[in-house]
């Protein structure tokens, strides 16, 4: 499978360039190569792709479908210099992904839960978790994305995000209010550890940048502290559904033209089309009701 491997190495090369991420990518392809070896097959057959997709019994058809994906993309690729590749139709294991519907976080909600901060006994951690999710409520950015931000990235009002899930850069205007929040928190981060072992505009008790998996941990402990959405378990991602459905509900609200507008709205939250901003139209069933108002009186937005 030596042949195999190379041509995955080139084939991630080339769509990494493109400026595809394909995180898992690698490991998967690398374990069907594996699988090839196994079964003593020289190339890829549908027969084979499918056997391996499915190999984890216990899996949801979901991760079957993405399994199976990974190895489409690459068989394509690969046929184009080898006809005897066969590609797995797109038919083949259909799932089609169903997002779960998101808690939709009230004002009320938010309070509670920056207040609820005042629990951690680590004063730098309670600032640190109070204005991250504090940034996350107020702007829509992805976790990721706040973890990844550098002190540098704050500058006269302006927010610029790297390493987006595009691959592009943004630079978002911040509300007066989320910037003195923001210069506070820098303030006191500084006070507290005046020595950070990295540039990260939120650090740890360790003065390094945050990691996701505490992040999301220590959301959870302070929701349920808050008392929030019980019995549901809202998700960390619910701020940045809730700032998206806030700012159409408001765009609505004021009368002007929400279908003009969400460009605007797309290039905040980062999406590489304004086609993946319409799904929180569906979040919530007051923005489904105003939209089908300005459907039956069409002539109120012009």
């Amino acid at each position: 499978m030596t042949t195999i491997r190379s041509a995955i190495d080139e084939y991630l090369t080339l769509r990494r360039a493109l400026g595809f991420k394909l995180a898992k990518h690698g490991r998967l392809l690398n374990d069907f190569a594996d699988h090839l070896d196994s079964i003593g097959a020289s190339t890829i057959t549908i027969e084979a792709a499918v056997e391996w997709a499915t190999r984890p019994a216990a899996a949801q058809p979901v991760q079957w479908s993405a399994r199976l994906c990974a190895v489409r993309g690459f068989a394509r690729y690969l046929h184009a210099v080898d006809p005897a590749v066969e590609v797995p139709p797109a038919d083949l294991l259909p799932h089609r992904h169903r997002r779960p519907t998101p808690y939709l976080f009230t004002p009320p909600d938010i309070a509670a839960l920056l207040a609820a901060t005042d629990v951690i006994r680590s004063p730098l951690r309670a600032t640190t978790y109070h204005a991250l999710f504090g940034l996350l409520a107020a702007t829509g950015i992805r976790v990721g994305e706040a973890i990844r931000l550098d002190d540098t990235d704050l500058d006269l009002g302006l927010l610029t995000v790297h390493d987006t899930k595009i691959g592009k850069s943004r630079r978002l205007p911040l509300h007066a209010t989320t910037i003195a929040a923001l210069d506070e928190y820098r303030h006191e981060r500084d006070r507290l550890a005046p020595r950070p072992k990295s540039e990260s505009l939120f650090v740890s008790t360790a003065g390094t940048r945050l990691i996701y998996h505490n992040v999301n941990t220590t959301f959870r402990t302070l929701v349920t502290t808050a008392g929030i959405g019980a019995p549901a378990r809202p998700r960390i991602h619910g701020l940045r559904h809730s700032f998206a459905v806030a700012t159409l509900l408001r765009w609505y609200r004021d009368g002007g033209g929400v279908q003009a507008r969400l460009p605007l709205l797309s290039a905040y939250l980062g999406h590489s089309h304004p086609s993946s901003t319409y799904w929180y139209l569906q979040a919530a069933p007051e923005l489904l009701a105003l939209a089908a108002e300005r459907l039956d009186h069409p002539r109120e937005v012009l």
